[in-house]
């Protein structure tokens, strides 16, 4: 999710220290050449994201007891929704967009091991910051007396969106090798591969019922949104308007079919009915096909969204909203269990059947609710994503970065896996192996390329 945003420097006396002043900073120093419909694209996809899981998830309550379930679960009816509603794809096309305009930047400066790092810094800070907050917060209500199956489910909730960024860093870590790959090569030699190790999954998650055997999906199947997202920046889906007009015709054709005749389920949000293929877990052709035509879709809506950003203050908004939509990404549900446990939880606020009229009427108030707690969590935490890295003395070395990349990979995969159960032993209720790894892979990124302190520049 790393954007085409400068760098920033640390200012001296006269730096914003609120988070409204780092906002406003952040959207006066915005880049001449920065390219605004794809910051625009960004924060439009994430507010989808954002407002998709506020509205589909409902906190119950039974026989006392909290508890939560999604409609696409009870209401099948709403499954073909879910087309306009994952925005992943686009999420990952605007990264390779943004990726490939960084690495192509003459201001960029140092080599691959340096570009990886200053990329995975921007994530890795204010997910680090993420997970110690949210893993003190669960240690703290177990010694305060918390009921710690309700406390497991509600840091496992909060946490449901480590899997992008597990798989995101992943992505980034290799971009300055797909990219050269790509220009190198071709577009095609680079999407055939990555769509045909895809169905070799599907077809093996058909012949043996269970995912395990297209785990490379998941790489994979991101990798081609975000590739499509370099051939968009490269040109090489701009020729022409028919090729939007053909990536947004035949992949909506491609979705319907294997959707209607194939073994895949319609929604693209979550597991369908059993027996059908799960599009997200990992990534199936029925999510490629959907990926090419939001890919189709936001090329031929680029000449609406650049009017739309000409306009200064939209513009303003998009890039102050740019400055910490990772945070509002990674923090999003955390006002899901907050609301629930002091407004469900206490009967403050009317919990009706899920699905009827009224349960849908209340969405309304409900997702208000979230966005002004949300509003205040980005407030209070917000400086992380703020706050630029240091940029290193000296072009770093490559081993660092990526043994610090790959501890962090295995941290963060571990706590979107197991939530604080973690897939190592715990130490006192809290996964003690996983932010180990994340904190020692945060200091080989933080310290690679660093000079020693007495041969540092005054």
């Amino acid at each position: 999710m790393s954007g085409s945003r400068g760098d920033g420097h640390r200012g001296g006396a006269d730096a914003p220290t609120t988070f409204g002043g780092r906002v406003r900073r952040a959207a006066a120093t915005a880049p001449a050449g920065r390219d605004r419909y794809v910051d625009l694209l960004r924060v439009a996809a994430v507010t989808v994201v954002v407002l998709g899981h506020w509205v589909v998830s409902a906190v119950t309550v039974t026989d006392g007891r909290l508890g939560g379930v999604s409609i696409l679960t009870l209401l099948p009816w709403t499954h073909p929704w879910t087309w306009l509603t994952q925005v992943m794809p686009v999420v990952f096309l605007v990264g390779g967009y943004a990726n490939a305009a960084s690495w192509s930047s003459p201001r960029r400066g140092g080599g691959a091991a340096a570009w990886v790092r200053a990329r995975a810094l921007r994530l890795l800070r204010p997910t680090a910051a993420f997970g110690v907050v949210l893993v003190a917060g669960y240690v703290g209500a177990l010694a305060l007396g918390a009921d710690p199956q309700l406390a497991r489910t509600c840091v496992w909730l909060a946490t449901t969106s480590l899997w992008f960024l597990v798989v995101y860093l992943a992505v980034v870590a290799l971009a300055p090798a797909t990219i050269a790959w790509q220009r190198r090569r071709g577009a095609a030699a680079v999407l055939l591969p990555l769509v045909a190790l895809v169905a070799a999954g599907d077809v093996a998650r058909v012949v043996t019922g269970s995912p395990a055997p297209a785990a490379a999906s998941y790489l994979a199947g991101w990798l081609v949104a975000h590739q499509l997202g370099v051939a968009w920046h490269d040109g090489v889906l701009t020729r022409s308007r028919g090729t939007a007009v053909a990536l947004a015709a035949a992949g909506l054709a491609g979705v319907v079919v294997l959707t209607a005749w194939g073994p895949y389920a319609v929604t693209m949000v979550g597991a369908g009915p059993a027996g059908e293929l799960d599009n997200t877990a990992p990534p199936t052709l029925a999510l490629l096909a959907l990926t090419a035509a939001w890919t189709g879709v936001v090329l031929l809506l680029r000449p609406l969204g650049e009017r739309a950003v000409a306009r200064p203050r939209v513009w303003d908004a998009v890039v102050g909203a740019n400055a910490v939509v990772l945070t509002v990404f990674l923090w999003h549900t955390v006002p899901v269990v907050v609301a629930g446990l002091a407004l469900v939880g206490t009967g403050a606020f009317p919990t009706p059947e899920v699905g009827s009229g009224r349960w849908f009427a209340l969405r309304v108030p409900w997702v208000l609710v979230l966005a002004v707690l949300l509003v205040a969590v980005v407030a209070a935490v917000g400086r992380f994503e703020l706050r630029p890295a240091r940029p290193p003395d000296r072009e770093p070395s490559g081993v660092a970065v990526g043994l610090g990349v790959v501890a962090c990979l295995l941290g963060l995969l571990g706590l979107g896996v197991g939530g604080v159960d973690g897939l190592a032993p715990t130490v006192a209720g809290a996964p003690v192996t996983e932010l180990a790894l994340v904190v020692v892979g945060l200091v080989l990124l933080a310290r690679a390329g660093r000079a020693p302190r007495q041969g540092r520049r005054a």
